[in-house]
């Protein structure tokens, strides 16, 4: 079922200062614009590496759900592991069949790549909350 790691989700108190430090001090040089995802409560700015992403994620709104996660982590810090799957609904239901809790309605919801995508509980998964999405077509 879980394809490569596609990012690794770094939620943050402002994607501005996070995009200087991977720039200018881990030495980034492909870094993308910061863009909104309202319908989550958040923005999004992804730091291009060799063999994956960083997905920085800032609040977007009074309910972002980030909100909660920067109050106990105010300086930020990471939030979920995302893999690719072939079959986001085949992934789904064979999580389920396994016990494992899917958040939300437990349907789909387009994601930052604009691919449909699910989060797994943390409590499910080792204490990490983990995000699948389905295989982008062509790449990200």
């Amino acid at each position: 079922m879980i394809g490569k790691l596609n990012h690794v989700g770094v939620a943050t108190p402002s994607i501005d200062d996070s995009v200087k430090l991977y720039r200018d001090l881990l030495g980034a040089t492909r870094i993308g614009d910061k863009f909104a995802l309202p319908e989550q409560g958040v923005w999004v700015c992804f730091v291009d590496l060799p063999n994956s992403q960083i997905e920085l994620i800032e609040p977007h709104g009074e309910s972002s759900p980030l909100k909660a996660f920067l109050e106990k982590n105010p300086k930020g810090g990471q939030h979920h592991v995302c893999f690719e799957v072939d079959d986001i609904l085949a992934a789904r239901d064979d999580l389920r069949a396994r016990g494992a809790t899917i958040l939300g309605t437990g349907e789909p919801r387009i994601g930052a790549h604009g691919t449909p995508v699910i989060f797994v509980h943390p409590k499910d998964m080792g204490g990490v909350l983990i995000e699948l999405m389905q295989t982008p077509k062509g790449g990200h």
